[in-house]
Formats: structure tokens, sequence, C-alpha cells
């Protein structure tokens, strides 16, 4: 009956053998897949939860045949039960578990432990195009010129934009034994799937396999001593987002956005959307909120006055600052050379900068428990 025999089956045990099982298109095993959801073991009898890639899977009878195999080299094991569900809601069969409503898939949990790093802050939007990266750059540059420690995590693995805007697109990680060692660059330690693909290459993954990128940029990743872990998510409420969210006990999410209606409606339904999944919203940026003339000094409201903060308001949540349209944050994002902004300080763009990531700080702190407050990560492999 296999290596297990005479041993008590186990919940664990029924993990581990399940980390033999190989998706047969996907070839990675279920586990590492995200795609065992949930696992009971009572008297003998195992139940096994799997979340397929897509609900019409037709894959599915050889999955289940390779999980009963599997599962029954266990001694001690008096049957096997597979039940599949589908993203979406697509369920073939069993307990469906409602993400919507914000709860928590209770799937096979692995405890990545970042003991080093102090607090975890979620870069968000609930559109495209309002400038989620270039906040998420310039939060985690103007923490690191006042001297915190501070890393940075693309996880917008669609679009990665992060190393061009950091100038490092041409650098690759470090790799010692089986730990990952991130690119270093303006005082950040970064990790981007930038690094590891092509700069013209699409990325066309599935869900599970962006999960597993993700868990092992944070179980893998010598991140060492951190400040702040700023992670930058990619834009929207879809699957990737709130999958990423309920993975990463964060201390907080700012949802970024620009000043028209249409983008304000958007920012409103990702603040909800952490607010459901128990992530507290540290505030809300607007971007690209004002021009300055440089040859007179006068303000114009190119897009709207006011809404973000307004949208703020409404939410309860705190409003973290504006940050002007100029062409030389542009310039600086496309040169990799975020620092020139806040040593030129091009139209006060600098200090309203500075204003932001102040705002931010105070949120953080007020949330952290004490000085010593240390996160763990929770990930579901």
């Amino acid at each position: 009956m296999g290596l297990f025999k005479g041993k008590l089956v186990t919940r664990e045990r029924v993990v581990d053998v399940l980390r033999t099982v190989n998706d047969p298109e996907l070839h990675q095993d279920l586990v590492s897949l995200n795609m065992v959801r949930d696992v009971t073991v009572a008297d003998g009898e195992v139940r096994v939860h799997v979340e397929l890639t897509t609900p019409a899977c037709p894959l599915k009878d050889r999955i289940r045949s390779d999980i009963e195999a599997a599962v029954r080299t266990l001694g001690g094991v008096r049957g096997v039960a597979v039940e599949f569900s589908a993203p979406g809601g697509g369920q073939t069969c069993g307990h469906a578990h409602s993400l919507a409503a914000g709860h928590q898939v209770p799937g096979v949990a692995e405890q990545v432990s970042l003991p080093d790093v102090r607090s975890v802050v979620a870069v968000g939007a609930g559109k495209g195009g309002v400038g989620k990266s270039t906040i998420s750059v310039l939060a985690a540059v103007g923490l690191a010129r006042r001297g915190a420690k501070v890393g940075l995590l693309d996880a917008d693995v669609y679009g990665p934009s992060i190393p061009k805007m950091l100038g490092v697109e041409d650098q690759r990680p470090g790799l010692v034994g089986d730990r990952i060692h991130p690119v270093r660059a303006h005082g950040l330690k970064v990790m981007s799937i930038g690094f590891l693909i092509g700069p013209q290459q699409a990325v066309v993954w599935r869900g599970p396999m962006i999960h597993g990128t993700i868990r092992q940029f944070l179980g893998q990743v010598e991140w060492g001593e951190l400040d702040y872990l700023i992670v930058d998510l990619p834009p929207g409420t879809g699957d990737v987002p709130l999958t990423l969210s309920q993975s990463i006990p964060m201390t907080g999410a700012v949802v970024v956005c620009t000043p028209q209606d249409v983008a304000l409606l958007d920012a409103v339904r990702a603040a909800r959307m952490y607010q459901q999944l128990n992530v507290e919203v540290l505030g809300v940026v607007e971007n690209m909120s004002y021009f300055i003339a440089p040859d007179t000094g006068q303000a114009y409201d190119l897009f709207g006055k006011g809404g973000a903060e307004r949208a703020a308001a409404g939410l309860g949540v705190p409003f973290l600052g504006s940050i002007p349209v100029n062409v030389a944050i542009r310039i600086s994002g496309d040169a990799g050379t975020p620092e020139d902004i806040f040593e030129g300080n091009p139209e006060g763009v600098a200090m309203a900068i500075d204003g932001m990531v102040t705002a931010i700080v105070a949120q953080v702190v007020s949330r952290q428990s004490s000085p010593e407050t240390r996160v763990s990560l929770t990930v579901h492999p």
C-alpha cells in the first residue's frame, strides 16, 4: 500500500501525497498550483476539493483517478471522494465558497514567514491607466529616501512595468541555492516577473500559475529586513487582485485614482473589495490631479477637482494627497530615474509626493500595535 502503510491517515499526509499528483496540462502538482482548496479526513474517509482551471475541464476524470490512486497509497484509507469547482462559481459538484461575499476559501495553507518585514502595503486601482505603478515607485523611493528599508514587489504579472520605471529591466535576480535574491535599485529590493521574461513577451497564464509565481516571490525571495514591502497589484477587482489580497495579510491598501467620475467609480469598487476582504484601506491617492504651468505657475484642473477626496470621505477612509500631472514624472518613469523627481522638485512635485508618503506612513503607524509588530504571510500554495 505504499510508503505510508501502517500510519494513521491525516489531512497533512493527504496533502503531502497530493504533491505527487500533477495537472496533466500544466505539468505541475495540484498543491503548488493552488488547485487543492480543501481536504477533510474522517474515519478513513478522505474528501478532496479541487478547483479546476476552467469549468469544462476535459481532464477532470483523469485528475480524479490520479488523486484517488495517490490517496489510496496511504494506509488506513477506506474511501476517497473528489469534488470539483471552477473559478467564478462554476461548481461541478461539492460546496462552493463565495469569494464575492468576502469569505476566505478554506484552502491548504502553508505559512511563509517573513519575520523581518514590519508592514506590507498594497497599491491597487479599480482600473488601469491611472498611474498605480507610478505611485508604487514614487512611494517606495520616497520611503527609502527617508532611511526606511523598502522592498517593492511587482505583482502586476500581466503588465510588469516596475523594472522599466526603475531602469533595471536588463538585470536579473540572483539565485543562491533555492533562494532568490532580489534586484537592488534606488535603495530598494525589487522583484518582478518582468526580470524573467522578454521585454515584448506576453504573460498568458491561468490563475493557478500566477498563484504559484506570487508564492515563489513571497516564500523564496530573500527580502531580509524591511520596514515596508510595497506590493504593486494588478488593476481591477477581478480574480488576480482578489486572490493576492487573500494570500497576503497586509497592513493595508492604498487605492489610486484620477479625478474623473468614471475613474472614481472604479476606485470605489476597488476600495469596497478590500473592505470585503478585511484588508484595511489606508486611503485614496488622486494621481494626475492638476497641472501647474511652468511659465506662469497657474494651476489647471484638467480632469476635474476634488473627486478623490470626496470619494474617500464617502468611503470613510483617509485622503492621502494629490499628485499633479507633470512631464518630469513621465520622463523619469521612461528613463528609470525616479530620484530625479525628488532632487529637481519641478513645480512642487516632490513636495506633493512627500506629503503623500507622510500620510501613508501615518496610516501604517496608526495600525501597528507596537514598533515591534511583524507580519507573517499566509500563502495558499
